[in-house]
């Protein structure tokens, strides 16, 4: 009876998703229709959202307008927002959506430098032919001695984004610092001609225009060499967001794509170029001097190189891509690389499901002791967080679980962060299916970080 329960309630969600989602595909069509039969022109500025820029306390704005006004402008101020303003030297960037209708934007992106920290600004974005609404956000501290907190998730998509509302609330309670979105956006931002990606944006803005929204990609992004993650996001470093680094209080913060592993169409050339980059940002934020500052280094990218998913996913498979490197050559693995140089934890997505991992190298665990594992880890800590909810629904796990796994769940949810300090991560994962229950908690405590002794 317990069996049959569970297949009509996995039945009745999968029938409730498709009905979703074909409401808001027909929502869409009606307003592609009504625009055209009316001319209507689109001079207000939407898809609200912020990112950190070449510092913490350079905050960077992007937003979109459907129609070309020539301009890119925030007005922004700590009592009013008229007190200071910035401006676009080239105004906005026209974004051409792959598919049929070849379906035009513009792209806004304005840089606000040298903010002061902790400080709430207020700020307004557009142009003389349209402004958005007053939005605020607190800036960061430019020192390590802070803590941080940070909200982390992956796979959310415009139908069944079961994290989405408690996100916007606990963002709009100002409980995050920033938000990591580890990769698949909307389900897929280039579908129906952009309006999907259009709509997850909107839905977003919410969070996005009030702190940091700091991504990377993943495998539903690849569409048309992933233009729309390229255009629709600003993330530093000048590498079309594909990865980059920046440093929040204690902590080290490094973002990379897991997908130049995977579609490898669009040539080796990404690989080599992103190695390359990882391995000269890490031999910077191991240096003495920039370790004793910021001594956590977690890293982000959206395929795991452990899961214990039983879906034929590659993160199940001994000779894990990201893991080892290009199949038969082993050149360009990640994990080596990563724990040559002391990453305390690695964050993925990808599978739609909460796992948390002892610490591990190459199969092996590491913990720091019998009672406590993560006090001292000898290895990585990999985590697992790519449940905050879309329309292809959950992962099932192996009967057996492999002996690396710690704690796993199938319940949509999001991870939180915070750095306390240069010893001390807590994280805790919340479950939207149990209302914001914490489902699973823990700390990371290193006395000392650095290379991993073998």
């Amino acid at each position: 009876m317990a069996n049959l329960t569970l297949l009509f309630l996995t039945l009745t969600l999968c029938v409730a998703s498709t009905v979703q989602r074909q409401l808001v595909l027909e929502d869409i069509n009606g307003k592609q229709n009504l625009e055209k039969d009316q001319n209507i022109v689109h001079y207000q500025p939407e898809q609200v959202h912020l990112a950190f820029g070449e510092s913490v306390l350079d905050i960077v704005v992007t937003w979109n307008t459907r129609d070309n006004t020539n301009e890119s402008l925030c007005e922004y101020g700590i009592d009013s927002i008229t007190e200071q303003s910035a401006k676009a030297a080239q105004g906005p960037t026209a974004f051409v959506d792959g598919g049929a209708q070849k379906a035009t934007q513009y792209i806004h992106r304005v840089t606000l430098p040298k903010l002061q920290a902790n400080t709430t600004y207020r700020y307004h974005c557009g142009s003389q032919l349209g402004w958005s609404a007053i939005y605020w956000f607190h800036t960061a501290l430019n020192h390590s001695n802070w803590s941080p907190s940070l909200a982390i998730y992956g796979d959310m998509g415009v139908v069944n984004a079961a994290s989405l509302p408690a996100l916007q609330r606990e963002t709009q309670l100002g409980m995050y610092d920033a938000i990591l979105h580890v990769g698949d956006f909307a389900y897929d931002m280039c579908n129906e001609n952009g309006e999907v990606g259009d709509e997850f944006m909107r839905q977003v803005e919410t969070i996005a225009a009030y702190v940091p929204y700091m991504v990377c990609v993943g495998n539903h992004e690849e569409k048309y060499n992933f233009s729309h993650y390229v255009n629709r996001f600003s993330m530093p470093g000048g590498t079309d967001n594909l990865f980059y680094s920046f440093n929040l209080g204690p902590v080290h913060f490094i973002g990379f794509s897991t997908e130049v592993y995977y579609f490898t169409q669009y040539g080796i050339k990404p690989i080599v170029m992103q190695y390359d980059w990882l391995e000269r940002d890490l031999i910077e934020a191991t240096k003495p001097e920039n370790r004793a500052q910021r001594p956590w280094i977690i890293t982000y990218g959206h395929r795991p190189m452990y899961c214990s998913n039983d879906n034929g996913d590659d993160c199940a498979n001994h000779e894990t891509v990201v893991r080892k490197g290009l199949p038969g050559l082993n050149f360009f693995g990640l994990e080596p690389l990563f724990y040559k140089y002391g990453v305390d934890v690695e964050l993925w997505a990808h599978e739609h499901c909460y796992e948390r991992m002892w610490p591990m190298y190459n199969y092996t665990v590491y913990n720091g002791s019998l009672t406590e594992p993560y006090v001292n880890p000898g290895a990585p800590v990999h985590i697992i967080s790519g449940a905050a909810g879309n329309h292809e629904g959950r992962e099932p796990f192996f009967k057996e679980m492999p002996p690396w796994s710690a704690f796993h769940s199938q319940d949509f949810g999001y991870l939180r962060l915070k750095a306390h300090n240069a010893s001390h991560l807590y994280f805790e994962q919340v479950s939207d299916d149990k209302g914001g229950v914490i489902i699973d908690s823990f700390w990371v405590i290193k006395e000392q970080h650095g290379p991993y002794t073998p």
